[in-house]
């Protein structure tokens, strides 16, 4: 895999685990660089500097990244559509390389074409994946 598959975030390393204030599920870790990607208005946004945040996977949670201090950032204020919080076409599964949804029920061996240029070391999963990690595993089985 590529190296953004095979080590843990950097920048989310020795964090304790947190639960989603909205729904109590466990959350990962994801550093400031993540969630600045990924949310509609990245300029009006001021994180703490010493809060950590945590993405939320909870298809039916509203709060997609949260702070050790229970700030939210909810599913409205992000930029993307994804996978893991929504179930239209549209929805993107692979970040790094537009595969939606859709893009996948239609073309299966796209999972090989993600795998493929991940091990090449061609992927961005630190900052294109909402989840701050590599999408290999949220892939859904061909």
């Amino acid at each position: 895999m590529g190296q953004c598959c095979s080590s843990a975030n950097k920048n989310a390393v020795g964090q304790e685990p947190r639960h989603c204030p909205l729904c109590g599920d466990h959350g990962h870790p994801v550093s400031v660089r993540t969630i600045r990607h990924h949310i509609k208005t990245a300029w009006n946004w001021a994180p703490l500097s010493n809060n950590r945040y945590y993405f939320c996977d909870n298809g039916a949670c509203e709060g997609v990244y949260f702070g050790a201090d229970d700030s939210v950032i909810r599913l409205e204020q992000v930029r993307d559509h994804m996978a893991v919080k929504l179930r239209d076409g549209r929805a993107l599964f692979c970040f790094c390389f537009g595969v939606s949804r859709a893009d996948f029920e239609h073309h299966p061996t796209i999972r090989d074409f993600i795998r493929q240029q991940t091990q090449e070391g061609q992927c961005s999963c630190e900052t294109s994946s909402p989840l701050g990690r590599c999408c290999l595993k949220t892939l859904p089985d061909a």
